[in-house]
Order: structure tokens, then sequence, then C-alpha cells
């Protein structure tokens, strides 16, 4: 399977809102963003981002929610 470049070396997207330690930006897989929600996974649990605008500029996303992960 060949893979692209930008797949190797990940989309630079912006987080918006969510808790104060996570970065303003993010790279992240091209998959990962394919239905325009992303998942972090942070201190027994995931920040959930969704995208924040359809605008052809850099990819914004926007915090949503945490939930907890299942034990």
């Amino acid at each position: 399977m060949n893979s692209t470049r930008e797949e190797d070396e990940g989309i630079v997207v912006i987080l918006e809102g969510g808790p104060a330690d996570l970065p303003g930006t993010l790279r992240v897989r091209a998959r990962e963003i394919g239905d325009g929600k992303i998942k972090i996974p942070r201190n027994g649990g995931y920040e959930h981002f969704e995208r924040a605008d359809d605008s052809t500029g850099p990819l914004s996303y926007r915090w949503t929610r945490r939930t907890k992960i299942a034990e």
C-alpha cells in the first residue's frame, strides 16, 4: 500500500477550547479526521473535537466534550 506524503507527515489542525494544557495546534493523520471529528486520548479519557467550519482555510476543530475510558 502506497501512502501519501500528507498521510506520513500528518495534517496540522487548530484546536479551539478544551483543557488549557492541550496545545493550540495538533498534527493528525488524514484518516483520523475523515468524519470531521478528532478524539484525543488524555488522562484516562478522550477529548472530543468537531470541525468548526467548512472553509478552505486552516482546519479548525472545536472542543465538544470529554469522555472517560470504560474499565
